[in-house]
C-alpha cells in the first residue's frame, strides 16, 4: 500500500483546494497569511509535498470558506472511478 500523499485521491483533493483558492483570486501567500502559516505551507500542500491531517484539512477549508465534506465527496468519487 502506498502512502496517501502519492495517490490519485490526494491529487484530486489538492487540485480542488488550489482551484478554490484561485477562483477566490487568493495568492498562496494571501491564503498562508490568513492561516497564520508560512507561504511554503500552502505551496507544499498544493504541490503534493505535504499531506494535511484531518484537523489541518478542516482548518484549510474553513479559511477558504468551503465545506470539508465537498472535498471528502471528491475523494470518494476518485476511489469509485479508480475501481471502474
Amino acid at each position: 500500500m502506498t502512502t496517501s500523499i502519492n495517490t490519485q485521491e490526494m491529487q484530486t483533493l489538492t487540485k480542488w483546494l488550489k482551484q478554490v483558492r484561485e477562483s477566490q483570486q487568493l495568492s498562496m501567500r494571501a491564503l498562508a497569511e490568513r492561516m497564520d502559516k508560512p507561504h511554503s505551507y500552502v505551496q507544499k500542500v498544493e504541490q503534493g509535498e505535504r499531506r494535511l491531517d484531518v484537523v489541518e484539512y478542516v482548518w484549510y477549508c474553513r479559511t477558504l470558506g468551503i465545506n470539508p465534506k465537498d472535498g471528502l465527496d471528491l475523494i470518494q468519487q476518485a476511489i469509485l472511478d479508480s475501481k471502474e
